[in-house]
């Protein structure tokens, strides 16, 4: 099995990092950088777990990433549509250790606070990727002046926190590459039923080792972490999919009886499976 890199390395001689990702999918395994991520996804869908919690993400979306804040994107497959998010990449201290903590940026507090967990705002503003796009074309200095303008505009807007538990530290090439396999292993296998010995041995760990091992590092038994990967699934089914039953649904997103699947529902997501479908559905 290739194990993909956890690490992601970024040239370190620039302060300001533009890239595209214009791919069938986004880079979908487990990684960590110590850059902050401010992504655009200007075309595509699908989720992305951080820490303890899994999050959608759609068109228009705007998902903010702190300094080595483990990730990894899923995304909805489409073969006729290409995914297009558009990223920018800084680490705090490249300009300088307290740079940001002069009296001028005070209003940027917001950003700073929200980014150490993550954050998300659906639905963003055109004026956002309208910066985006400038900033592509720009040379280095009115780069940094529309960098500043897209951190003060996410200060503005209604944020959805990424992850409620933080790691107290970063995790280490090998814990991130084990972690890979096993997060790689769930989001592919979800729809089955995964035993504690399965997933112990894609570890390459005892079972006792492992929940141990899984619970420090985010928070949740795997149990828990399955049944919440199982039930953001479902919503996609159900707000995508009006030819499913919830019955259906709850088949193929791995729970063998649809009482237990009504009632964890209900739990996360704080709505029966058809209000929620109701409460939701796009236009």
């Amino acid at each position: 099995m290739k194990i993909f890199p956890f690490k992601i390395p970024k040239p370190k001689e620039e302060a300001l990092i533009y890239q595209e990702d214009k791919e069938l999918v986004f880079y979908d395994k487990l990684h960590q950088h110590k850059e902050v991520q401010i992504s655009y996804i200007a075309k595509g869908e699908g989720t992305i777990l951080v820490g303890d919690t899994i999050s959608s993400f759609q068109n228009g979306s705007v998902i903010v990433i702190g300094s080595n804040l483990p990730h990894v994107f899923r995304s909805e497959i489409n073969p006729n549509t290409t995914s297009f998010m558009m990223t920018l990449f800084f680490d705090v201290s490249s300009f300088g250790s307290n740079f940001f903590e002069l009296p001028e940026f005070k209003t940027l507090e917001p950003f700073f606070v929200a980014v150490k967990n993550g954050f998300k705002i659906d639905d963003a503003p055109k004026k956002i990727a309208n910066q985006f796009l400038k900033f592509k074309k720009a040379n280095e200095f009115d780069r940094f002046l529309i960098f500043l303008k897209i951190i003060n505009s996410l200060c503005r807007y209604e944020k959805k926190t990424l992850s409620k538990f933080i790691y107290d530290k970063p995790f280490s090439d090998r814990e991130g590459k084990r972690m890979q396999l096993v997060l790689d292993y769930v989001m592919t296998n979800y729809h089955k039923e995964i035993s504690l010995e399965k997933i112990a041995s894609v570890s390459n760990m005892t079972k006792n080792a492992f929940c141990r091992y899984f619970k420090i590092r985010t928070n949740k038994t795997f149990f828990q972490y399955l049944i919440d990967v199982r039930i953001e699934r479902a919503c996609k089914l159900l707000l995508k999919n009006d030819e499913l039953s919830v019955i259906e649904i709850a088949e193929l997103c791995g729970f063998n009886n649809v009482s237990n699947f009504n009632r964890k529902f209900k739990e996360l997501k704080h709505n029966s499976p058809l209000k929620y479908k109701k409460l939701h559905s796009y236009d």
